[in-house]
């Protein structure tokens, strides 16, 4: 897929998001447009991505976004989602008003791609040369070796917004097709505010430890739901429903439980140990969606 080129931003674009900036602070994602321009050129990812096929988003509007996520600790469905319906990423962007955006699969496959070419160090590293070039950061430092921090914290991000998703597409399904079953089962007051809301719609909390601290509890949630599932007296036709069986897999791939003389334990599984992209499953909605592309493509 060959990436289309990084857009100027177009005039109606520009006197909107203008005008909307000019009720508040004005905006991270405008400000780097206006003061570091087109901020990745495409040309330093072309040994990762063709010059064939259809078009494609381009690398360098993607690295971008990559940026903007991670400073607003932001989920890949929720970055998709400002990239659809924010202004300053539109302007940002150089995006027509009505442009729609992107699916969230493109932001994983855009890492994943990187990744593949040990370019993982490329996004941070161009940020940093821009910025030291106009003296707002000191060349060295230890910067450089924060590189992989953007998009590790990123795919941390992903994964997160994935278990929570899966978690709550499995209660939803559950809810309308067993609700007393459901209701006898799991503390639904208590979950209906942890999974009401689809994960696009919340921000993550900002920690480090307290994002491994909620995807603990995911899995701790997740395994007592198929617990419950695959209990005696429960119904043997639940445990067959399509969102059930993604979350049987989802949890078989991101976690495990060890016994341990305080009783069991549930972890998350560590990068090395995640099945290989082609294999992992990316949403609980599209079973056919992984995070690996093929090279070439």
């Amino acid at each position: 897929m060959r990436p289309r080129p990084w857009p100027k931003v177009p005039e109606l674009t520009a006197q909107v998001a203008r005008a909307v900036a000019a009720r508040g602070p004005y905006p991270l994602a405008m400000r780097v447009r206006d003061e570091l321009g087109e901020l990745f050129v495409d040309a330093e990812f072309a040994e990762a991505f063709g010059t064939r096929g259809r078009l494609g988003w381009s690398p360098g509007q993607l690295a971008l976004v990559t940026v903007l996520q991670f400073a607003e600790n932001l989920t890949d469905r929720a970055a998709a989602h400002r990239v659809r319906y924010g202004m300053d990423l539109k302007y940002a962007l150089g995006l027509e008003l009505d442009d729609p955006g992107f699916d969230a699969s493109v932001l994983s496959e855009f890492r994943t791609r990187l990744v593949e070419h040990g370019m993982e160090e490329k996004v941070l590293d161009l940020l940093l040369t821009v910025l030291k070039d106009r003296g707002l950061v000191k060349a060295g430092g230890r910067q450089r070796t924060d590189s992989t921090r953007v998009l590790a914290a990123v795919r941390d991000l992903n994964r997160l917004e994935l278990a929570g998703e899966t978690l709550r597409a499995a209660l939803e399904a559950l809810a309308c097709a067993a609700p007393d079953w459901l209701a006898q089962a799991v503390p639904v007051r208590g979950w209906a505010d942890r999974y009401g809301p689809r994960t696009q719609s919340w921000h993550p909390p900002a920690s480090t430890s307290k994002r491994e601290e909620m995807a603990l509890v995911y899995g701790r949630d997740g395994f007592a739901l198929l617990e419950a599932v695959h209990a005696p007296d429960a119904p043997a036709w639940l445990r067959e429903l399509p969102a059930v069986q993604v979350l049987r897999t989802m949890w078989v791939q991101n976690y495990h439980r060890t016994v341990t003389e305080a009783g069991v334990e549930v972890k998350r599984r560590e990068s090395k140990d995640l099945p290989p992209g082609r294999l992992r499953l990316a949403s609980p909605y599209d079973t056919d969606a992984r995070y690996g592309l093929k090279q070439g493509s």
